[in-house]
């Protein structure tokens, strides 16, 4: 295909953006690492997006994970628009918040009760302030490049400084004290763990079963099963943060996946298909702590017009074969990205946990370490490259897959990521 060379109708909006929108005109800061420029999307249809130029892209960005079955599923789709005519929210109770939560508690390990609310952040916050209350403790465990939101408690350990340094702050502005209560600990090494827990001071260990966020890096044999004894040993609450993995790798997410019952799952993204939404959810005696003085609000918690869409997500998602094809369409895409790298001569590696994949450029691997040493530089190029080809992909090198995405869409994607690899200099 032609390659893009502008987009001369977002430039102008996000132009138009920066006089009244922060982050630069962005909604969020992160967006401005799209390379070669933000772009403004005048509409998505099941993995296409189409932006205000009228480019079409093949997306595997899906708003940043959550759209697992395709942009403007019409189930999903149909589900809101019943819900929008009865109302949009009502700050009281309705049927639907308990009848999701059912098949929430049905499909993940340890589940009893489930708390609603609207964002991972939120969802993390929250977990923590349960491990807090039911424990009597203040300090809290968590693993280098782990990410569970940009709260002062937790960006820490996500990024390395300049020194190479991960116990620092994430974030100019951030409250140097949240350092104070915060251990990160090496993702994958019993040991540390065992260590860092042994003094029984830690209100709770987070983990994000699937190391996603830096690496797509799936956990060590038995090492999810390790965490829980030790946390069961000395008294730890232990919380996977599922916002990527949950419901996309399985229909119980990794929980069910590695077959592990953690005290509290954190949940959001691939939940509502793109819709805000997001959960913890866990053993009774935590959940239920907000009966008893710990605070968990939200003017938008259990929202309806959500629900009815997480609800039609779910119901979709719950198809035996749903699964089995984001395996294998994500293999197919995973295999042809790598041999494409081979054939180029371009040193780097391609790797995935179910509809996660990781495509790295430069001496990266799938180990804990291995995202680190990756040439993020050099993947942005490609990213750019990529996205005059009409393939949008995320900075960093994490790629998602949805249920949508078919065989043909696929090898269209291996074709174009090969002649975007022209682009760049043959090595390493």
């Amino acid at each position: 295909m032609t390659p893009i060379e502008s987009w001369p109708q977002s430039a102008a909006l996000l132009e138009r953006a920066r006089t009244t929108v922060g982050s630069g005109g962005l909604s969020s800061g992160l967006r401005a690492r799209m390379q070669p420029q933000p772009l403004y999307i005048k509409h998505g249809s099941g993995a296409v997006l189409t932006d205000a130029d009228g480019h079409d892209y093949l997306d595997y960005v899906l708003g940043w994970g959550p759209i697992i079955l395709g942009h403007a599923h019409p189930e999903v789709t149909a589900a809101v628009t019943r819900q929008v005519r009865l109302g949009t929210g009502y700050g009281a109770a309705h049927r639907l918040e308990a009848e999701v939560a059912e098949t929430v508690v049905d499909a993940i390990p340890g589940a009893e009760k489930v708390l609603w609310t609207n964002t991972g952040t939120e969802a993390n916050l929250i977990a923590l302030r349960l491990a807090r209350s039911v424990t009597g403790r203040r300090r809290v465990a968590k693993m280098v490049g782990h990410y569970h939101g940009w709260s002062d408690p937790f960006l820490v350990g996500y990024r390395p400084d300049a020194a190479g340094d991960f116990d620092t702050a994430g974030s100019v502005g951030q409250d140097p004290g949240a350092l104070d209560a915060l251990d990160v600990l090496p993702f994958g090494d019993v040991d540390a763990v065992r260590g860092a827990l042994a003094a029984r001071e830690h209100a709770a260990l987070f983990v994000e079963p699937v190391m996603c966020n830096s690496g797509v890096i799936p956990p060590p044999d038995g090492y999810l099963q390790e965490l829980r004894s030790i946390c069961t040993e000395t008294g730890t609450t232990l919380v996977f943060d599922e916002v990527i993995t949950g419901f996309r790798l399985a229909f119980g997410g990794a929980a069910a996946k590695y077959g592990v019952a953690p005290d509290l799952v954190v949940l959001a993204k691939a939940l509502g298909n793109g819709l805000p939404i997001a959960a913890v959810t866990g053993a009774a005696p935590i959940v239920d702590a907000t009966e008893r003085g710990t605070v968990h609000a939200g003017t938008y918690n259990g929202s309806p017009l959500v629900l009815s869409g997480v609800e039609a997500t779910l119901g979709v998602l719950h198809a035996d074969s749903v699964y089995d094809h984001l395996e294998v369409v994500t293999s197919r895409l995973a295999r042809g990205l790598g041999d494409a790298l081979v054939h180029a001569g371009v040193t780097g590696h391609v790797h995935h946990v179910g509809p996660v994949l990781q495509c790295s450029l430069g001496p990266a691997d799938a180990s804990p370490g291995g995202f680190f040493r990756a040439d993020q530089s050099r993947y942005d190029q490609l990213s750019a490259a990529l996205l005059r080809r009409g393939v949008m992909v995320m900075p960093g090198g994490r790629w998602y897959v949805s249920v949508a995405h078919t065989d043909d869409q696929v090898d269209a994607t291996v074709d174009r990521f090969a002649d975007a690899l022209s682009d760049l200099s043959v090595g390493a």
